[in-house]
């Protein structure tokens, strides 16, 4: 019995020492083979690389009034394989924080995943009162939301930043590489339960650049409430309303109407984000006539004082031309033809005098057809005939047939007041630590074509011309109306037209050029109606405003 109890002990020392063998052996293995991979992993398990998110840089407007910026919040999530009750812990988190708990539980409860989002960039004060509630696996770290203090004023110029602070339209998307900065980066150390207990290393974030703009945000303010008003008044589908400072290209108001509160980006409908002004074109009508009027005078093929006997309308090809209101036929001078906007007379110059090379060549010299280079994203060059029938001499020296956009025709007639210069138009003025680029410029006329013209478009605003409603009590103005059908799929639209007015003023020394487009207005359609008194609502406010001198005196 002794015997079989020794050898029972000898068997349990021997298993023991075996075990211990083992393990022993394997402590050796781990402490030599696989020491490096294993610190690498306790590393790995307890360091961590946290992104330091860098401030998008501030746009100013032209005064200093910031018009888009960051503005302190806290973004808040968990680890699911921490959350101890996913159900209770997403209770609470959604009535804090103000978010849906059927979406937030899903994501606590999924322990396959070790970071979800509960609320991305909530507010600070919100958060921390979640934060004292110490719910297991919740984090929280502080980020930057892009906030429009300003709301609807300049919304389609300024376009949106997303969630992740990157530019996703307009002059936020134009200007990303500036205004989003260099984000850095931070090693930290944590506990077994998440918690930071040291910092390795820190590379600090780098802050966007600020952007200042030509845009003064009062004149801003104040088109587009005038826009609000007109498009109200003549239950029109939009407006646009440009105003700009001839001599740099400067652009002090870029308008729409309807508009919205930018920090509303997400809910916003696709139609009422697009600048109208610079992406979309449509065929100008009599506003364009001044590119048939100035060729003729270039090329001295008239004088102001030549004179036409002119029918109530004419034959060109296969299209029958007529002037806008009926009358018998009359002898008009082409500074008569511009005043009163007769199509008859502008396709007689173009068709007898000027021809289809000249004419595509002034086009092409006044810029039409061609990108201004304005800095915003997503310009339209417009659209140019695609060939010339018999009947094109007969639309496009009066505006059909040919489509422009609204910076393109602003910046026409900014060259006409300027003495005949083309200048570069420009949203930006310059970028915080850098120097400006010069914008472009091109002569179009000749200084005294470009006189001679800018005083026949003064008769357009007087008693005799088609935009009395452009008058500016103490100030002299020069312009053009327009009023251009709409073309469709299938010709013309019957009662959609586009109603236009350009005007520069004052007329002696122009400070300012301001076109009013309204689109497809209702009760009237003549721009010398419907855009005229839009226009000098604007400028007359501008002139208040920039406090430039009267040139005439009020009777």
């Amino acid at each position: 019995m002794a015997r079989v109890v020794n050898s029972r002990i000898r068997l349990l020392l021997l298993c023991i020492l075996l075990v211990f063998g083992t393990l022993l052996t394997r402590a050796s293995w781990l402490a030599t083979v696989r020491a490096s991979s294993l610190s690498k992993l306790a590393q790995i398990q307890t360091k961590a690389t946290v992104v330091l998110p860098a401030g998008r840089g501030t746009i100013f407007d032209s005064v200093g009034t910031p018009l888009a910026l960051g503005e302190q919040a806290t973004t808040v999530f968990a680890d699911p394989r921490q959350v101890s009750h996913p159900r209770t812990e997403a209770k609470v988190a959604a009535r804090i924080l103000g978010v849906k708990q059927r979406l937030v539980y899903p994501l606590l409860a999924n322990r396959a995943l070790g970071f979800v989002y509960v609320a991305r960039k909530a507010d600070p004060a919100v958060a921390e009162r979640l934060a004292k509630r110490k719910l297991p696996g919740f984090g929280f770290y502080p980020e930057e939301r892009r906030v429009y203090p300003q709301k609807s004023v300049a919304a389609q110029v300024l376009g949106y930043a997303g969630v992740d602070n990157n530019g996703l339209s307009g002059l936020e998307l134009q200007l990303d590489n500036s205004l989003r900065g260099r984000p850095g980066d931070q090693t930290v150390v944590r506990d077994p339960f998440g918690h930071v207990i040291s910092v390795d290393h820190t590379v600090p974030a780098r802050p966007g650049k600020a952007a200042f703009l030509t845009i003064d945000q009062k004149i801003q303010a104040n088109a587009e409430e005038v826009l609000r008003e007109t498009v109200a008044k003549w239950h029109a589908k939009d407006a646009t309303a440009i105003v700009l400072d001839p001599k740099t290209g400067a652009i002090y108001a870029m308008a729409e109407a309807p508009s919205y509160d930018a920090n509303k980006f997400p809910s916003v409908a696709a139609k009422f984000e697009r600048n109208h002004a610079v992406s979309d074109f449509f065929e100008p009508g009599s506003v364009f006539k001044v590119v048939t009027i100035a060729g003729a005078l270039s090329d001295h093929l008239v004088t102001p004082a030549t004179k036409f006997t002119l029918p109530y309308s004419i034959q060109v090809a296969d299209r029958r031309i007529h002037d806008a209101e009926p009358r018998g036929t009359e002898t008009m001078t082409v500074a008569q033809i511009l005043q009163r906007s007769s199509n008859v007379g502008a396709v007689t110059i173009a068709k007898n005098l000027l021809g289809e090379t000249r004419l595509k060549r002034w086009i092409n010299r006044f810029g039409f057809g061609q990108k201004t280079g304005i800095d915003f994203p997503g310009e339209s060059p417009g659209l140019l005939p695609s060939y010339w029938s018999g009947s094109t001499i007969g639309n496009v020296p009066i505006g059909q047939g040919i489509s422009v956009t609204a910076i393109q025709l602003a910046s026409v007639y900014a060259a006409i007041a300027n003495d005949g210069t083309w200048v570069q138009p420009h949203l930006v003025d310059h970028i915080q630590g850098e120097k400006p680029p010069a914008p472009r410029t091109r002569r179009i006329l000749s200084s005294s074509v470009d006189g001679t013209l800018l005083q026949m478009l003064r008769g357009v605003v007087s008693d005799a011309g088609t935009a009395v409603g452009a008058e500016i009590p103490g100030y002299s103005v020069a312009g053009k109306t327009g009023t251009a059908q709409k073309p469709g799929p299938n010709g013309y639209e019957p009662g959609k037209y586009v109603a236009t007015f350009v005007g520069m003023v004052p007329a002696s020394n122009p400070s300012l050029v301001v076109l009013v487009s309204v689109d497809e207005p209702h009760g009237a359609i003549f721009g010398g109606i419907v855009a005229a008194p839009a226009f000098a609502q604007i400028a007359g406010f501008d002139l208040q405003y920039l406090e430039v001198p009267p040139d005439q005196k009020v009777p």
